[in-house]
């Protein structure tokens, strides 16, 4: 079906509120989840929604949660989630991080007892709009196993770094060789997968993207794909909290929906200017020297083809699957 960026998260804001979600933080979600499906991030798009959904009628996310300090510091803060929303609680830890930084330089800031955030480079915006770079991670579900191991041990453990070059720079990536939402869409469309992305329960490589949801995902680069998703998963689980992943619930299960997940999340935000040696002005020209160097080698900076989201536009047509379209004007 053929709709609008402003229906469809419009569409997604009265679903959450149905189920109890406040004004803000339903306007939120639905924001960052259109957007993700506006710039081809499908996986972590509308289909999460009836997901959401489901997890708030059963008592996995808590709809009315909001973040409240455990310690401040100043330049450091940590937040709990309460079990809610991971959208507008990663939001608020981000624009959070931003103000802190411009008064200290640099800024960390955790969310514990959340949920999930759907796509994490899209929480680079606040700081990288500010001119400031950004690092976010977050963990999720044990879907990855060790090097050389046989059981799902850690989340597909995204990074993301934002950087203010023209246009911003963003780096969003999945430790694993494919988002585990990938799979789910793949799923959807009854649609084979390419070898070597992911394995069934019992370790063997599969192409049935089925039974790779139940199974395993390959780390990227093999032992060091697993390091670094070992390092987000550290950051995150562990010293954030207050799941490690092989604790977490499945959020694309929706047998697991009525589990609260408890996942972390980690903001840190910086202000090249307080880190240049050359007394502010050089970190933005060796920022640009840098990205030009990349386009005038034939490439572009990492998420320039993706549109930044306040360039989306409410008016502009969005297709959505037709099922998935009417399930979320049905919820």
């Amino acid at each position: 079906m053929e709709t609008t960026v402003g229906e469809a998260i419009e569409a997604t804001a009265r679903a959450l509120r149905r189920a109890g979600v406040p004004d803000d933080a339903a306007e939120r979600t639905a924001w960052l989840v259109v957007v993700a499906e506006v710039q081809g991030r499908r996986s972590h798009g509308l289909l999460r929604v009836p997901h959401y959904l489901e997890r708030l009628r059963r008592g996995g996310t808590n709809p009315t949660a909001r973040v409240v300090t455990v310690s401040d510091t100043g330049p450091s803060v940590a937040l709990d989630g309460q079990g809610g929303l991971g959208h507008p609680q990663l939001w608020e830890a981000a624009t959070l991080a931003t103000a802190r930084a411009a008064k200290h330089g640099l800024a960390a800031v955790s969310v514990g007892n959340s949920g999930h955030c759907g796509a994490v480079g899209l929480y680079t915006c606040p700081p990288v709009e500010a001119g400031y770079v950004a690092l976010v991670f977050s963990n999720g579900p044990a879907v990855m196993p060790p090097h050389g191991g046989n059981r799902p041990v850690v989340s597909t453990s995204p990074i993301a770094a934002g950087f203010p070059t023209a246009p911003p720079a963003v780096v969003d990536l999945a430790t694993s060789v494919v988002a585990r939402g990938r799979i789910a869409e793949a799923a959807g469309r009854n649609a084979p997968l390419e070898e070597g992305l992911a394995f069934d329960r019992s370790g063997r490589p599969t192409t049935d993207p089925a039974l790779a949801l139940e199974g395993m995902l390959a780390p990227i680069g093999g032992a060091k794909g697993f390091a670094l998703a070992f390092l987000v998963e550290a950051l995150t689980g562990a010293v954030v909290g207050t799941n490690l992943s092989v604790d977490v619930a499945d959020p694309l299960n929706d047998a697991d929906a009525g589990r609260v997940q408890r996942i972390g999340h980690l903001v840190i935000v910086l202000d090249p200017k307080r880190f240049d040696v050359d007394g502010g002005a050089g970190a933005g020209r060796r920022l640009a020297r840098l990205a030009a160097i990349v386009h005038d080698a034939g490439g572009r900076v990492p998420g320039a083809a993706r549109r930044w989201p306040s360039d989306i536009r409410p008016d502009e047509r969005l297709v959505v699957d037709d099922a998935l379209g009417a399930a979320l004007i049905s919820s």
